[in-house]
């Protein structure tokens, strides 16, 4: 059986989780969204000792994806074969291509990133050795995914759903009725028990959620 362990490491001044998630038994592993402070990924890194076979991104915001292409660069150096960046949907590339004019807004100084890979509904991705599926779940951002494992009882949203909330959608390419729709369609009937990392503060369980945030309380 896989041993996975996971690590959250806030970044940027917008304290977001860069997730590390790795199987103990066979020291590979994954990185999600890192969003910026990358030597301080790096120190992380070096303390749980795993190799990185991938980096995902969840969207295209800068504190998810500001660091992604620099973490790319140094972790290729280090392990000598490739490390692939793998998402969001190609519906967020503007975003990704606009990480340098994001980053200048808030004094960070970022790297505009493509990925290796595009991700789209229905694909799988595999996340400290375990295929996770692909769930595209728009409204935050237009390409914004989220990855998730029934088997395993996880699921990665990054900014899409929150403990107490959910994510933003007052940018001029926010959706809130898609967000809720994906949330309600997507993710609450994999069911109550799914555990869930988030961009921002603590994870939660689907069923909490469905019980008790105030912009789902009851549905679902």
């Amino acid at each position: 059986m896989p041993q996975i362990q996971a690590a959250q490491i806030p970044v940027t001044p917008f304290q977001q989780n860069c997730a590390l998630i790795w199987d103990a038994e066979t020291g590979r592993g994954t990185v999600i969204d890192p969003g910026g402070d990358v030597p301080r990924i790096l120190v992380a890194l070096d303390q749980v000792k795993f190799t990185v076979d991938r980096i995902l991104l969840t969207h295209g915001h800068l504190d998810h994806a500001g660091g992604a292409a620099a973490l790319k660069r140094e972790l290729e150096a280090r392990q000598g074969a490739p490390v692939p960046i793998e998402g969001p949907d190609r519906r967020d590339d503007f975003l990704l291509q606009g990480l340098v004019e994001q980053g200048t807004r808030y004094q960070m100084e970022l790297e505009n990133v493509t990925p290796d890979r595009w991700l789209a509904e229905g694909d799988t991705v595999s996340i400290a050795g375990q295929e996770f599926a692909v769930l595209h779940c728009p409204g935050h951002t237009p390409g914004h995914v989220a990855f998730v494992s029934p088997a395993l009882n996880v699921a990665i949203v990054g900014d899409v759903l929150f403990r107490g909330s959910v994510g933003r959608t007052d940018f001029p390419y926010g959706d809130h009725a898609a967000l809720i729709d994906a949330i309600e369609q997507k993710l609450l009937p994999l069911g109550d028990q799914i555990q869930f990392l988030c961009g921002h503060g603590p994870g939660s369980t689907f069923g909490e959620e469905r019980r008790s945030n105030p912009f789902l309380n009851g549905r679902g």
